[in-house]
């Protein structure tokens, strides 16, 4: 009995000892790792600390202070190598790093750098998606902004640029709502006027391609959107070209009120003065034939002496 209670004793003694050999060493490599962070060799520092904290954790009681040192500083130097690659705009391997440092950050209770890493995910897919925009990667930069919308929905920012991504893939209807999507959360100036572009651009298409009923919807839309005397004018010149002469008058009339001074502002009073002629409405004609003589337009005086 008391050789067996000479060998336990003498295990205890053994096992006190490796435990005592096991914190010096972990003891060490955590000094040798915040070396390396006070150098500003980061990723050293992080292997060193967790390699630390592995044998901290394996020496029980004994190592619980350094194994708290170890998850204290952890999710810190995570988060500062996240930080350096979004400096270097490596956005990837930024997300990545941040992702690991808001798990770790959470598990090890650090929940100020979990909450700092979660909102520079956001930040790096913002970043990322301007330079696939300026680079004129469309689809993956929607793709990107996409991602940030995941993360804060009412983002106006991420919207408005996703909408130009999209437009400029050629994805006309999502980019419509991520326009109208940003136009909601604060970028209601600048998305109205990217629609009004698109649906201009559109119009034009529209007028090129005869299909007037589209260009006149289209062209009243990008008004709408963003008043703009080209789209009344173009709105103008495909309802005349349908035969709707009505609605060709009141478009050009309102072009004329926006635009008044223009170069071809002659030539529209001049063809609204034509227009009601034909529609009997000689008072108007007059009017208006009138007003093309008085912005020179050469052509108008004859009409004018004719219906007098």
């Amino acid at each position: 009995m008391k050789k067996i209670l000479l060998s336990v004793a003498a295990l205890f003694a053994a096992a006190a000892v490796m435990s005592a050999q096991s914190m010096e060493d972990a003891t060490e490599t955590a000094k040798l790792a915040n070396e390396s962070l006070t150098s500003g060799d980061y990723a050293t520092a992080l292997a060193g600390f967790r390699e630390a904290l592995t044998m901290a954790e394996a020496c029980g009681d004994d190592g619980l202070e350094l194994v708290a040192t170890c998850k204290g500083v952890i999710p810190s130097l995570l988060n500062r190598i996240a930080k350096h690659e979004l400096q270097e705009n490596n956005f990837d391997a930024a997300i990545a790093g941040f992702n690991e440092a808001v798990a770790v950050a959470g598990e090890y209770g650090a929940e100020d750098i979990a909450a700092e890493a979660a909102g520079l995910i956001k930040e790096s897919y913002l970043r990322k998606g301007n330079s696939l925009l300026n680079s004129k990667d469309f689809a993956a930069a929607a793709e990107a902004y996409t991602k940030v919308l995941e993360i804060e929905p009412a983002n106006g920012v991420a919207a408005l640029r996703k909408g130009m991504a999209l437009e400029n893939a050629g994805n006309a209807a999502e980019a419509e709502e991520a326009y109208k999507l940003a136009a909601e959360n604060g970028q209601e100036k600048n998305a109205n006027a990217s629609l009004g572009k698109m649906y201009l651009k559109r119009s034009v298409a529209s007028l090129k391609g005869k299909k007037y009923a589209d260009a006149v919807k289209e062209a009243v839309a990008a008004n709408e959107y963003a008043p703009n005397p080209q789209a009344l004018q173009i709105a103008g010149q495909a309802s005349q070209l349908s035969g709707k002469n009505a609605d060709a008058i009141k478009y050009f009339e309102q072009y004329l009120e926006a635009a008044p001074t223009a170069k071809n502002a002659g030539q529209i009073a001049y063809t609204v003065g034509a227009l009601y002629q034909n529609a009997k409405n000689n008072a108007k004609a007059k009017e208006f034939f009138q007003k093309a003589v008085d912005l020179g337009y050469a052509d108008a005086k004859a009409a004018l002496s004719a219906i007098k």
